[in-house]
C-alpha cells in the first residue's frame, strides 16, 4: 500500500468509507476549513495547541479510525513540516508526557486483579490458620473452654466428627 502524505491518506480514509466533510463538520462541530487544513497539511491554518490534536482525535473517531496512531501521525507530520510554532511544541511535549503518565485501563484492570489476588490469599491463609489453631486446639484440650459457657466436648464426639 502505498502511503502518500498524512492529509492525502486522511481524505484517502475518509473518501473510501464515503463520509462527506460536512457529515463531520455536523457530528464534531469542527469548522470546515479546519477539516480541509488537515486534509492538505496546511498546519498553519488550524489554531494549534491541543486543539489539533483534538481534531484530528474526533475526525478519525468518525470516521472509525485509530485514534492513537493517527494522532501520532499527526505530531510527525506537523513536525516535519516546519509549521511548528514554539508555543505548539511545548503543548505537544506536555501532550506526550501526559500519556506517558496516565495509566491505561488495562493496566488499572491488572492492578485491581493483583489486589484481588492477594486479598483472596490472605483469606485462605486466615482460615488455614484458624483451622490449624482449631485443630490443635481441641486436640489439647483447651478449645472448647475459649468459649464461655460451653463444656468440652466428649472425646469419643470429637473423634466422631473426625476433629481428634
Amino acid at each position: 500500500m502505498k502511503m502518500g502524505t498524512f492529509g492525502e491518506d486522511l481524505r484517502s480514509e475518509r473518501v473510501t468509507r464515503g463520509i462527506r466533510l460536512e457529515q463531520i463538520t455536523e457530528i464534531t462541530k469542527i469548522s470546515t476549513r479546519y477539516l480541509q487544513a488537515l486534509e492538505e497539511n496546511q498546519f498553519s491554518a488550524l489554531p494549534g495547541g491541543i486543539l489539533s490534536k483534538g481534531f484530528v482525535r474526533s475526525y478519525v473517531r468518525v470516521i472509525g479510525l485509530d485514534e492513537t496512531d493517527w494522532v501520532d501521525r499527526f505530531q510527525q507530520a506537523y513536525s516535519a513540516s516546519g509549521e511548528v510554532l514554539d508555543d505548539d511544541r511545548h503543548w505537544m511535549e506536555f501532550a506526550n508526557n501526559v500519556g506517558r503518565a496516565r495509566v491505561r485501563p488495562r493496566d488499572a484492570a491488572t492492578e485491581r486483579l493483583k489486589w484481588a489476588g492477594v486479598l483472596l490469599f490472605l483469606i485462605v491463609v486466615g482460615f488455614a490458620v484458624f483451622f490449624l489453631v482449631r485443630y490443635y486446639g481441641l486436640k489439647a484440650g483447651w478449645w472448647p473452654t475459649l468459649i464461655p459457657g460451653r463444656e468440652a466436648l466428649p472425646v469419643k464426639l470429637g473423634l466422631w466428627l473426625g476433629l481428634l
